[in-house]
């Protein structure tokens, strides 16, 4: 599972390669703080695409290459003066299939997903990040939403994720006024988290990964599931959607290692089946 260009120069990449049951997806184009073109984007689709089918996987990690995560999609590549204007309703037809389907998978795909942030987190890269399981930014990073700054309207989930993670006020302040956020009121605001210093970010996700990789694999998906489904639903709908997630998991080899441990008073030892 890799998509690898022969250079991370202007054009950039995404790659994606499996460490054991971790899946490693990093943003490659550092020279302009990862901001992702078409082409990228259509990667990290294919990427997350896989592994929602991947069996064999436990949890994924998101980076960025160098000083910054993401500053974003590529707007003035893909607004080039130069280059053919794009047809009426262009975005409409193909940010759901992109940008719009990378949140979407981050979101809905039933394994962890933990991003690192260091630097820019921007727009597009900005959401990603929001969209994650958990995020564990340095303390340097600054989240920002600067859509209206440039004269258009947030896109990529922003105006869904934002007021759920912060509530309104707060949503308004970096929708409307383009506020941007440290690292540490993000993690204050329970916008991200964890906010950690630079040296301590990679260290700090290689922990979170790890005890997520070796958890219970299905449950945990399943209740990821049920977290997004209760955010559209009434207490007895969630609670009706709870059993038929409970029912599933009750299924599994992770819940009869689990109940086994409990019995012999140790710890479990989860395979993710």
């Amino acid at each position: 599972m890799s998509h690898e260009a022969d250079a991370a120069g202007a054009e950039g990449s995404v790659t994606a390669r499996r460490e054991g049951a971790v899946l490693r997806v990093i943003l490659n184009r550092p020279v302009r703080r990862n901001a992702l073109t078409h082409l990228m984007i259509g990667d990290l689709v294919d990427a997350l695409t896989d592994a929602a089918a991947d069996d064999s996987l436990r949890a994924i990690h998101i980076r960025g290459e160098g000083d910054d995560f993401c500053a974003g999609a590529d707007w003035v590549a893909a607004n080039d003066p130069g280059g053919q204007r794009p047809r009426a309703g262009d975005l409409v037809r193909r940010i759901p299939h992109a940008a719009h389907r990378v949140i979407e998978l981050v979101a809905s795909v039933q394994l962890p997903v933990v991003c690192s942030v260091q630097g820019w987190a921007v727009g597009f890269g900005c959401n990603l990040a929001l969209a994650a399981d958990f995020t564990v930014a340095a303390s340097d990073a600054v989240f920002w939403e600067p859509f209206v700054d440039r004269g258009f309207s947030p896109d990529s989930g922003s105006s869904w994720l934002l007021p759920r993670l912060v509530g309104l006020v707060r949503a308004r302040r970096m929708l409307l006024l383009g506020e941007k956020v440290s690292a540490t009121d993000a993690a204050d605001w329970g916008l991200i988290h964890q906010a950690v210093s630079r040296p301590e970010l990679d260290d700090t996700a290689e922990r979170l990964l790890e005890r997520l990789a070796s958890g219970p694999t299905a449950a945990i998906g399943l209740t990821k599931q049920a977290l997004i489904f209760g955010q559209h639903a009434t207490l007895s709908q969630s609670m009706t959607q709870e059993l038929f997630n409970l029912e599933l998991s009750c299924r599994t080899g992770d819940f009869k290692e689990g109940l086994e441990a409990f019995r012999q008073r140790r710890a479990p030892k989860f395979r993710g089946r």
